[in-house]
């Protein structure tokens, strides 16, 4: 097994305003772009050859990574014209896969963060015959995922989408978001229009007597489509929790980069990331958060579980908590934004404008 696709087209609109001005792919989690600790993972489990699948500010994406050659790896990339969904962008670059047509073929979706057993998938693929092989987890509400039931051997049985009542919830298995596809059914998926793989290519193969088996792998987990998701995925990844050997530096309570400049008596913990040419003056507090590049956390700021964009300013005595900055914003001296709370790309929050009463 030598080759995968990577699917990196989606606009992140959950993510916004951080992903105004970056794919979110390329949002940095753990000090480098998201997409570097797939890549580096592909490439651990003998992966040599990726194909990326782009289509929202694809033009970001080969600039920073190029041929794959400083990873061990060979990347080419594909841009979608117009969306095509999951499966129509995994046929649009069918082209480019270099294996036969009984050949296993990896298919990553670009938001996911887990320590899912590569080798062991494939492996399964290959032992069971399959003609497409799914990575399942396990969770404990499953009303906003697609369900995948099994039979006792793993063979699935049906796919079933967000299911609402609990006469629906028939398994707590869900889509995880990688496949192993034999190549020749890559070249089956209608070529040229929009196509999903959830709701149209899997049905349907299961309709036709394909064989689909799924793999339950109940390893780290977690999708990346929320600021809050996306802050806690990279916590964990600097605290060890989530396994990356792409982690530029020792896994521990912080990550600073080396351009960085923290303060001495700034505190910083639970795997917050402080990232390069940023600056934390004295007395700041952070917990699990992220400050991306050029970004200043000014002195007695307290931020919790939020986001930082790129070359933001937090004001003095700020609090924030499960807040998303976006890049160049600035949030003046003694504003307190909670859980939800967003600020657009280089907008101005002026000094006191948002307060809570102890009392709220």
């Amino acid at each position: 097994m030598t080759e995968a696709i990577l699917l990196v087209g989606g606009k992140g609109t959950r993510l916004r305003p951080l992903t105004v001005n970056t794919p979110k792919p390329m949002v940095p989690a753990a000090g480098v772009p998201f997409l570097t600790h797939q890549l580096a993972r592909a490439r651990a489990a003998g992966v040599e050859h990726i194909v990326l699948a782009t289509s929202y500010l694809a033009e970001v994406f080969e600039p920073y990574f190029g041929d794959g050659s400083s990873l061990g790896l060979s990347l080419e990339y594909v841009t979608e014209d117009e969306p095509l969904g999951t499966g129509g962008a995994i046929r649009n670059v069918a082209e480019r896969l270099r294996s036969g047509p009984d050949e296993p073929v990896l298919v990553f979706n670009g938001d996911i963060l887990t320590g899912l057993d590569i080798r062991a998938l494939v492996d399964t693929h290959r032992t069971s015959g399959a003609d497409v092989s799914l990575h399942l987890t396990r969770v404990t509400d499953p009303r906003a995922f697609g369900l995948v039931p099994t039979d006792d051997s793993g063979r699935v049985t049906a796919f079933l989408e967000k299911p609402q009542t609990p006469e629906e919830i028939v398994t707590d298995q869900i889509n995880a978001g990688a496949y192993v596809f034999r190549r020749s059914v890559i070249d089956s998926i209608p070529a040229g229009r929009p196509v999903s793989v959830e709701r149209e290519t899997f049905p349907e193969l299961l309709a036709a007597g394909a064989h689909l088996q799924g793999m339950v792998d109940s390893t780290y987990w977690l999708d990346l489509g929320t600021p809050q998701a996306f802050v806690r995925g990279s916590a964990d990844l600097v605290l060890g929790r989530a396994p990356s050997p792409a982690v530029p530096g020792r896994c521990g309570d912080r990550l600073v980069l080396e351009s960085a400049s923290v303060a001495d008596d700034a505190k910083l913990t639970g795997g917050t990331v402080v990232c390069e040419d940023a600056v934390v003056h004295p007395g700041a507090r952070i917990d699990g958060s992220v400050v991306l590049a050029g970004a200043v956390v000014e002195e007695g700021a307290v931020i919790t579980s939020s986001l930082i964009g790129v070359g933001a300013r937090i004001g003095a005595r700020v609090a924030l908590s499960g807040a998303v900055i976006g890049d160049g914003a600035v949030v003046g001296a003694d504003n307190e934004l909670r859980d939800g709370a967003r600020v657009w790309c280089d907008a101005t929050l002026p000094a006191g404008a948002v307060r809570f009463s102890s009392d709220q």
